[in-house]
Order: C-alpha cells, then sequence, then structure tokens
C-alpha cells in the first residue's frame, strides 16, 4: 500500500512509497482503511527530532477511516465502524486513568513497543504507534474511537489531536470564565482551538498572536478581538488592561521565549497556559522568585486536559451547535502522494490547517 515514511530524523521530506505493508495485526487489535488524515506540527517536530522518535518511521497521528478487520478480543468495535484514531489511547486500568486523567495514560508510549508497518522486510513503527499517512493501520483497539455517523472524516481527523488539544486546554485545563481577558500566542491549528475555546467560554477579549499576517486575518475570522505580531504583544495589553495584563495567557507554540512572552503579559495571580510542546532540554526562563511573588498560575495542558473520550464528545457537540467552525480551518487539501506540499504549506503558514486526502 502506499505510505508516507521518514527514513532519518532531521529529514526534511517523507518517502512516499507503495513498498509498505501494514503489520501486527492480532488479538486486541484492528485494521482501519483511513480516508483522511491531518497535518499537525507535532508531526514536524518529531521528523526533527524535537519530539524524540525513532527513526524510520511512518509520521501521522491525526487520521480518521473505517474498520476494516477486527482482531479477537476486541469486543466493542466491528467492520464497518468509523473511527477516529486516538494516539493516546486510555487502558482505563493504570492510575491516570482510574483517577479521572486517562489523557495521561502511557499506553499509547507503549504502542510504540509493537511497529506496526514493515517495509522492505524491515519492521518499522507509526508515529505514537498509530501512523496516519498511509493507507491503513493497524492499531490497538483502544486506539480506535467510535464516530457519529453525521461527522465527516476530514473533521474527525482535526478532532483526533490539534482541536481536541486547543479546545480542551481553554474549557478543561484553563477553564476560561465569561468576561475575561486572553492572549492566544501562536495561531496555528492548535491556537486557533484555543481561540475558539476561549470565545464559547465568554471571554470578553481575545488578543491572537503570530508572526504571520494571513494568521492574523485567520484569528479576526475565528473570533479573536484583536490581532497583532509578537511585536506588538506588550503594548497591546497595556493598552486593552490598563497595565496590569490578562487573566488567561495561552502558549502555543513551545519555545521558552514564547512562554516568556505569555508569562509577562499575564496579570498577577492570572493565569498562564502553556500548550505548546517543546524540546525536553529547554529551560523555560522563569525564577523561583517571580513564580512565587506572582502567584500566576503556570498550568500545562496535554492533550485537551481530560479523558480524551470526554473532550471529543464535547468538540462534536458544540461542533453540531455551530459554536464552533472547524470546516474553515481545513484550508487545503493534498493527496497522500502530495504529503511534502503539505508540510511546506506548514512551514510557510500558508496553510491554517490541510487535510490529506486518502481515500
Amino acid at each position: 500500500m502506499q505510505a508516507a515514511v521518514l527514513h532519518r530524523t532531521g529529514d526534511e521530506q517523507l518517502d512516499v512509497t507503495r513498498s509498505i505493508t501494514a503489520t501486527s495485526f492480532g488479538p486486541g487489535r484492528v485494521r482501519v482503511r483511513l480516508h483522511k488524515a491531518g497535518l499537525c506540527h507535532s508531526d514536524l517536530s518529531a521528523m526533527s527530532g524535537v519530539l524524540p522518535h525513532k527513526a524510520p518511521f511512518v509520521p501521522g497521528h491525526e487520521g480518521a477511516g473505517e474498520v476494516v478487520e477486527v482482531g479477537d478480543g476486541v469486543a466493542d468495535l466491528a467492520v464497518g465502524d468509523r473511527v477516529v484514531i486516538c494516539w493516546m489511547p486510555p487502558c482505563d486500568r493504570c492510575p491516570s486513568c482510574t483517577s479521572g486523567a486517562a489523557h495521561l495514560c502511557l499506553s499509547g508510549y507503549k504502542n510504540l513497543a509493537t511497529p506496526n508497518f514493515e517495509m522492505d522486510g524491515i519492521a518499522l513503527p507509526g508515529m505514537m504507534g498509530e501512523g496516519t499517512f498511509a493507507e491503513e493501520v493497524v492499531v490497538s483497539a483502544a486506539a480506535a474511537i467510535t464516530i457519529p455517523d453525521d461527522v465527516p472524516y476530514e473533521i474527525a481527523a482535526l478532532i483526533g489531536c490539534g482541536v481536541t488539544t486547543g479546545i480542551g486546554a481553554a474549557l478543561n485545563t484553563a477553564r476560561v470564565e465569561p468576561g475575561s481577558s486572553v492572549v492566544v500566542i501562536g495561531l496555528g491549528g492548535v491556537g486557533i482551538s484555543i481561540l475558539q475555546g476561549a470565545r464559547v467560554a465568554g471571554a470578553a477579549q481575545i488578543v491572537a498572536v503570530d508572526p504571520t499576517s494571513n494568521r492574523r486575518d485567520w484569528a479576526l475570522k475565528f473570533g479573536a478581538t484583536t490581532a497583532v505580531s509578537p511585536e506588538e504583544l506588550q503594548d497591546t495589553v497595556k493598552r486593552l488592561s490598563g497595565g496590569a495584563g490578562v487573566d488567561y495567557a495561552f502558549e502555543a507554540v513551545g519555545t521558552p521565549g514564547t512562554l516568556r512572552a505569555a508569562y509577562d503579559c499575564t496579570r498577577r495571580g492570572g493565569t498562564v497556559c502553556l500548550v505548546g510542546a517543546g524540546s525536553r532540554t529547554e529551560p523555560l526562563g522563569l525564577t523561583m522568585g517571580e513564580l512565587v511573588l506572582d502567584e500566576k498560575k503556570l498550568l500545562p495542558s496535554f492533550f485537551g486536559g481530560d479523558d480524551v473520550r470526554r473532550t471529543y464528545a464535547k468538540v462534536v457537540e458544540l461542533w453540531r451547535a455551530g459554536r464552533i467552525d472547524l470546516q474553515s480551518m481545513i484550508t487545503h487539501h493534498v493527496p497522500l502522494s502530495g504529503i511534502n506540499e503539505a508540510i511546506r504549506q506548514m512551514r510557510t503558514g500558508e496553510a491554517l490547517r490541510t487535510v490529506i486526502d486518502i481515500l
């Protein structure tokens, strides 16, 4: 079948090949024919090595399709079920799952121990045990979560990671309050989703920040009240808040500099929500003294900050009600054979979200 492979960490392009097979089918696993995949910035981070991942591998962790084969012992899925691929599936047994924090379950990392592709006789993994830049994928049954019939595959693919991460950061982790002021730094798919979550929560002021002008324009269409470049952030917040700072600042880039900017524009006692996944080796650049004296809450948010099944369902209901706009987030489509064009679009900021049309 056709799939895209990263041969070496640091390569900037993927090798689209037909000499690959989806393997590892067996008890507790399902085979999914993918229809749509989304390109998330975390894919690029895994390619570059910012997010460590053994190469070679098949990237892609946002995807949706239909179940075509079910392994022994799988009771909750059947052939023909429409599913979204969950790259961090809950096991419902570990301490994180049983304490209500299933989004922190480590089963997704364990999936990496089961290579689910083969190329030229060599076993290789999909990203986070998934690998959605392929026509088919074999995953743990827990990683295939059913979606309602009225949710298009392209919408489901976005819900699989970026939208859930952003909406959940605003509603589950930071719990934005009505009438509050918000800054969102970084206006990719996650940042725009944070923005939409803050709007749903009733934020009165939403300042969107990005160096790319077309992304600032998009932010205004999705509900930002102001959109500025990073250089304009400090003066804008000072003017809007009277110098006090905003109630909530979200960092959706994953660098120490943008975290510093988010911290600095938040009022004393406010909330700084860290959503961007950066390098494990970069220091935060915050001091013990300022953390205590400012009493700003520093809240990391991982994969929506709640059981992903609840957040998926919440996002679907908001989409159905017209409270969030997911279709307009899809600015480009490319076939699987054009995956490198999608990567170019993301790197240049030309695209907000590119959907990979597979089948």
